[in-house]
């Protein structure tokens, strides 16, 4: 009879019957046999049969008395039973005896077993003697014995041996939960070796992986639940992802306890989230605690959001601090949020630097912020380095100032790459503005939509003429992207499409762009609407809208205005806006409108 070389796993012979989980009756019948099986046994050894005195010493064993197993233990292994030297091997290490037990276990390793070898593996291992450790458990792992196979891998792994994937395998190949948790995370981390180059192999590397997770976390391994839920969650499968989130937490894992809070958040259900956020905070978790302190912000509840975030932070997790100078900014206590921000920056938040930096710039400290804008730049923050940019920009240090948007505008920075096309522009590089300012405008931002319409408008052949003569007027890619700018309130925008819908005949829909450009302000989009309106014969209604273009600067509007009362014979009236529009301008406007101003003023004075 082999056995292991552990009380909690002695029997692996399978020879004892284990406990089914029955019920109370099934459990007394067990007990039934088990005393009948013991009492068979005892009246074999008392007549001298050496099986029976082993598995005598090894119930008595098990059972946890070993005064009563080590007389039958010694008998059997005097009579040479190699299972009853490995057991009385293991009883002598339970009594603290560990050099007489190991020579008990050599002695039956030497005779073949499998378990007293990994047991004797075990016990070099623990002295530091890896050479005769790795003998012994390489002699158990290779009869098969699954605990010996771990105890080798375990080794090898620790040595940076690549044959611990091997065994790691022959342990969870027999169902070893940790080998193949294990073996899941080794080929987790040649995927991801992998990744950059192979693909295809990196794919299969982890669809063995998961494999790996799903066994062991059938068999009850919390951390290989969490991983696969995780794995799950990437995969948009969310809903068994949560089913083992949730058995994961359940077992005590607070990482898992975790994310299902953020399982459930993102599914709408704040209350439940914050459930699994509280039970994985109070077991240390500082994303958890953080993500308490977010919630109760939300809610309003600063004190407690405060406590949270301070919880977060004694966890050691930086957010915390880093939040919690988020929190006093927002309620106006900036000494308190520049402490705060200050012990997370010098913990090596990146976020936290770039918001120290703003605030010391706010405050006039453009010297103190420099450095930290510049520190959260090279760790990789994309708004500390369009910031930087717009601090040279500043002062004039244009050279500087780009090459920090360029690097801003690399990480996906949309108005890092507004800058850069701009600055592009104005060199002359069309190619490169128009790449730049594409990227731009895709991030959503109107300026590049409208700047890159006008690149592209600038390129466009003359209209073709109809038959007719009459021009026609294809939709083009710039006017999509005047379109995309004006419908995100962009004012200019919106005038260009307006004059480009008028040049196709739409005067309903110039007419809207008018109206939105110059209600939002636009003195060019007053003005046209009121060249729209006056060509439908709406005169009075033009006027008002060329009052509030020239009131806000446009100078033809003032002109226009000057001849609509010089029309009605409102000379005077006619005369003050000739006035404005010759000091507005431009010098075309100004010469026909001294001309109308001094005609007026001779009418006027005849």
């Amino acid at each position: 009879m082999d056995v292991m070389g552990d009380k909690a796993t002695l029997f692996e012979t399978g020879r004892f019957a284990q406990p089914s989980g029955r019920g109370e009756t099934g459990d007394e019948v067990e007990e039934a046999a088990e005393i009948a099986e013991e009492v068979r046994r005892r009246l074999a050894a008392e007549a001298g049969d050496v099986e029976a005195m082993s598995v005598l010493g090894a119930m008595l064993l098990r059972r946890g008395d070993l005064d009563g197993a080590e007389p039958h233990l010694r008998a059997a292994t005097a009579a040479g039973d190699r299972a009853a030297a490995n057991n009385l091997g293991v009883l002598l290490h339970q009594r603290g005896y560990a050099e007489e037990a190991a020579g008990w276990w050599r002695i039956a390793a030497v005779a073949g077993s499998a378990a007293a070898a990994h047991a004797l593996g075990r016990y070099h291992r623990e002295r530091g003697d890896e050479p005769a450790a790795e003998y012994w458990l390489r002699q158990s792992a290779e009869q098969g014995h699954v605990l010996g196979a771990y105890a080798l891998a375990d080794l090898l792994e620790h040595r940076g041996d690549d044959g611990a994937e091997r065994w790691l395998r022959a342990a969870a190949e027999r169902g070893h939960r940790e080998a193949a948790y294990r073996l899941a995370r080794a080929l987790d981390r040649r995927a991801a070796r992998e990744s950059g180059g192979d693909r295809e192999a990196g794919s299969r590397l982890m669809a063995e992986a998961e494999q790996w997770y799903r066994q062991a976390a059938a068999r009850g391994h919390r951390r290989a639940a969490l991983h696969l839920g995780t794995i799950l969650e990437k995969r948009g499968e969310l809903k068994e992802a949560g089913r083992w989130y949730l058995t994961s937490a359940k077992d005590g894992e607070a990482r898992a306890a975790r994310a299902l809070g953020f399982l459930l958040r993102d599914a709408g259900d704040t209350e439940s989230a914050a459930v699994w956020w509280l039970r994985a905070a109070q077991d240390g978790d500082g994303n958890a605690a953080n993500a308490l302190g977010a919630l109760h912000a939300e809610r309003g509840q600063t004190q407690t959001a405060e406590r949270w975030y301070r919880a977060a932070m004694d966890a050691g997790d930086v957010n915390g601090a880093y939040n919690l100078g988020l929190l006093c900014a927002e309620q106006g206590r900036t000494a308190q949020a520049e402490q705060w921000y200050r012990r997370a920056a010098y913990a090596g938040h990146r976020e936290a630097a770039n918001a120290l930096a703003i605030l010391l710039l706010r405050s006039g400290d453009e010297t103190g912020a420099e450095p930290w804008f510049s520190k959260a730049a090279e760790s990789g923050s994309v708004d500390a380095a369009f910031n930087l940019g717009i601090l040279y920009a500043g002062r004039g240090e244009e050279q500087a100032a780009l090459r920090w948007y360029e690097r801003a505008a690399a990480a996906g920075h949309t108005e890092a790459a507004l800058q850069v096309g701009i600055a592009r522009l104005r060199e002359g590089d069309e190619q490169e503005a128009e790449r730049y300012l594409r990227c731009a405008a895709g991030g959503g931002s109107a300026e590049a939509a409208y700047r890159l319409a006008t690149v592209l408008d600038a390129r466009r052949p003359p209209e073709p003429a109809h038959e007719l003569g009459e021009s026609v007027h294809a939709r083009t890619e710039c006017e999509e992207w005047y379109e995309r700018a004006a419908s995100q309130g962009h004012r200019r925008a919106q005038v260009r499409v307006g004059m480009l819908a008028a040049a196709r005949g739409d005067v309903v829909g110039a007419a809207r762009w008018y109206r939105e450009a110059a209600e939002a302000g636009s003195r060019n989009g007053a003005f046209n609407l009121g060249l729209l309106l006056a060509r439908e014969g709406s005169e009075p209604e033009a006027a008002a809208w060329w009052t509030r273009a020239a009131n806000a600067g446009h100078g033809r509007a003032a002109l226009r205005l000057a001849l609509f009362y010089a029309r009605r014979g409102e000379l005077a009236e006619g005369q003050g806006w000739a006035d404005r529009a010759v000091s507005l301008g431009p010098a075309e406007v100004a010469e026909r409108a001294a001309r109308l101003r001094d005609a007026l003023r001779q009418e006027l004075t005849a």
